[in-house]
């Protein structure tokens, strides 16, 4: 071939080349890198929401002021939809329908001396029996299925509520999870103890012992954003962390955001990557009675796994009302890619 006619070709051959670089570059991503349909973030789309239950009653009990949510546990993974459960923090335990979300039944918990429960976290354990905290001292405590206390777990003294520790009046145990394996529980402060940074709040853990009761065991220390306080954590199947974090201004509403903390293990402090910032949900519909960035978002503080479809996580949320006009029960369904 001649020397012009191979610096033509030559030429031709790198203009192909660049132009299939180009091409290459330019591909539309695959499936699994597009965000999901109703995409909150490439990592969380919203599947529904309900309000339902919004100032309803059920058995002459009103149904609001829910603050947290549990399934019971499958094999140690996955939740076991035939039982769902939601608990107000004026002590009312519901037995909801998983589907309908319909009440099923009511049980009223107390404490020691009958006194209600400031009740903020709930866990459906293995044996049937519910595990409950409580900010006012901070406790958390056993029931039965019926509502009868069954016992009460050691708690350390330095998370105890002011003056007996550091913790602030209604800022102790707001969130209660349950490890895969059913091994290990865990408590998360909603606001950091007195003398700790304004970001960081503690997450205390027990262990179960061979004769079934729990004894305590790590701590650990988990950074929010800044202004935030923890309202749930709840466990994912691979034993990482769910976590909402929430706060409220006057005149602007709610900030939501949902975060996914490492596995706690030897390192002292759980690091986090947010999975979505609920204000970027889309609101299908949604209306608030009172200034929102997002019309969907609310006084979210209840959070459970629920299933996995497609590898991802179902998950289950549900706002407090306080019993409050311009606040909602509000349900949202997720799904989570974690």
């Amino acid at each position: 071939m001649r020397p012009r006619t191979l610096r033509t070709a030559l030429a031709a051959l790198t203009a192909s080349l660049a132009a299939a670089g180009c091409l290459t570059a330019a591909a539309p991503a695959t499936a699994q890198e597009r965000p999901p349909r109703n995409a909150c973030s490439p990592a969380v789309s919203l599947t529904g929401f309900t309000d339902t239950l919004d100032k309803t009653t059920y058995d002459g009990t009103y149904v609001g002021n829910l603050s947290a949510l549990a399934s019971s546990a499958r094999r140690g993974s996955l939740a076991d939809l035939s039982a769902l459960s939601a608990l107000s923090d004026r002590s009312e335990l519901f037995r909801l329908d998983p589907r309908t979300l319909q009440p099923r039944g009511v049980v009223t918990l107390a404490d020691e001396n009958g006194a209600a429960l400031d009740s903020e976290g709930l866990v459906a354990d293995r044996d049937g029996t519910y595990l409950v905290s409580s900010e006012t001292e901070p406790s958390v405590r056993r029931y039965s299925r019926t509502g009868e206390l069954l016992g009460r777990l050691p708690v350390p003294d330095d998370l105890r509520t002011a003056p007996a520790g550091r913790a602030r009046p209604n800022g102790s145990f707001e969130g209660l999870t349950l490890l895969p394996g059913g091994r290990t529980l865990l408590a998360s402060m909603e606001y950091p103890l007195d003398g700790d940074p304004a970001d960081l709040v503690r997450v205390q853990t027990w262990q179960r012992t061979r004769h079934g009761d729990f004894r305590p065991g790590a701590q650990y220390t988990y950074r929010t954003d800044p202004g935030l306080g923890v309202s749930e954590i709840t466990a994912t199947p691979d034993g990482r962390l769910l976590v909402l974090e929430r706060g409220f201004t006057s005149g602007v509403g709610n900030t939501v955001r949902l975060q996914l903390a490492d596995r706690p293990g030897r390192a002292p402090a759980l690091r986090k990557r947010l999975l979505a910032d609920l204000a970027d949900c889309p609101s299908p519909g949604a209306t608030a009675e009172q200034p929102q960035p997002n019309p969907l978002l609310d006084n979210f503080e209840g959070m459970t796994v629920t299933g996995r479809s497609g590898g991802r996580l179902e998950v289950l949320v549900v706002s407090d009302d306080n019993q409050n006009a311009v606040q909602t029960t509000r349900f949202l369904r997720l799904r989570v890619r974690a």
